[in-house]
């Protein structure tokens, strides 16, 4: 496949560019991760969207939105050809200066629009997509363009911001009360982030959810053992929602890209395709175990309603 680097502007080389509405800076970031709350719900993040990508090393690799270039850096850690691309210059200075000069294929960083990116088509074997889209406002055309770079039968994963939970209660709180980030933000179901890309040709493979406890750091850390457990039962009250799907292959076959636990899914296969994302946008198991669903979303329910009594007191 065609290396994307010769594509790649430096970051402190590339045109400038005016960052959106609300936009925080790396130093926000760096305050966020210092508390209990930001740092355990950061590690469960990244913890399933590793999950979820899989073995990177060799492949290319594209973070679209890569703030102050964690996730990126983590990303050619591992092995992977990684290029992040953010429009806000103070976020690609942090990025650059996180990485590693004596690194085998250190992370490579560009600035530039989402929803115009500047590479060549199917250049990527992955394309990651972590709490921007939400904030994009025609979060359509990114997904069209991340769709266009991303080469037949590579994976789109897609990390946003849940619609039913307490954080999201809060943040349209905030929204209300003359927050410009949070006025514009959108925030998505399961069902919209698995349409959202079906629009574009790719085909779901897997949800999942993360994120289950309101926005305190007590709750965060008392409450993180269980997130996988519930991640796995339903994305209903997940602050959370990651999604995997694979763009077609021209031979209309689908490559198995499932790794660890995920589940493993071929066009040939005894389960339909449709039956299995059911499964995973609503809660995740089949009809047998209705009271393992029940439980579940009780305990969510007593969580998100503590959470919103004790962030709005």
């Amino acid at each position: 496949m065609t290396d994307p680097q010769p594509l790649v502007k430096p970051a402190a080389s590339a045109a400038s560019s005016n960052p959106s509405p609300g936009a925080i800076g790396p130093e926000a970031y760096t305050r966020w991760r210092a508390t209990t709350l930001g740092a355990v719900t950061q590690a469960l993040e990244h913890r399933l969207l590793h999950q979820i990508i899989g073995v990177v090393k060799g492949k290319h690799v594209l973070d679209l939105g890569c703030g102050d270039g964690l996730l990126t850096a983590a990303l050619a850690e591992r092995g992977a050809r990684a290029v992040g691309i953010d429009i806000d210059r103070a976020m690609l200075c942090a990025a650059v200066a996180r990485t590693d000069p004596g690194q085998r294929e250190p992370a490579r960083f560009a600035e530039g629009r989402l929803e115009q990116l500047p590479f060549r088509d199917a250049a990527f074997d992955v394309v990651v997509a972590v709490t921007v889209l939400c904030l994009l406002s025609d979060e359509a055309i990114a997904v069209r363009e991340a769709a266009r770079v991303l080469r037949p039968g590579g994976r789109l994963i897609i990390g946003d911001l849940g619609r039913w939970n307490a954080w999201a209660a809060r943040r349209r709180i905030k929204g209300w009360f003359g927050s410009r980030r949070w006025r514009s933000a959108h925030f998505s179901t399961a069902g919209d982030l698995s349409r959202l890309v079906e629009r574009e040709g790719l085909t779901v493979e897997a949800v999942r959810g993360s994120v289950y406890y309101p926005p305190m750091g007590v709750l965060a850390r008392a409450l993180a053992p269980l997130d996988h457990w519930l991640g796995a039962v339903t994305t209903i009250g997940a602050a959370f929602i990651a999604v995997s799907a694979t763009k077609r292959a021209h031979d209309g076959s689908q490559k198995e890209y499932a790794s660890g636990t995920w589940m493993r899914l071929h066009t040939s296969g005894s389960v339909p395709l449709s039956t299995m994302r059911n499964w995973c946008t609503t809660f995740g198991r089949p009809r047998g175990a209705a009271d393992f669903r029940r439980a579940g979303i009780l305990a969510i329910a007593t969580l998100t309603l503590l959470g919103l009594r004790l962030a709005t007191a």
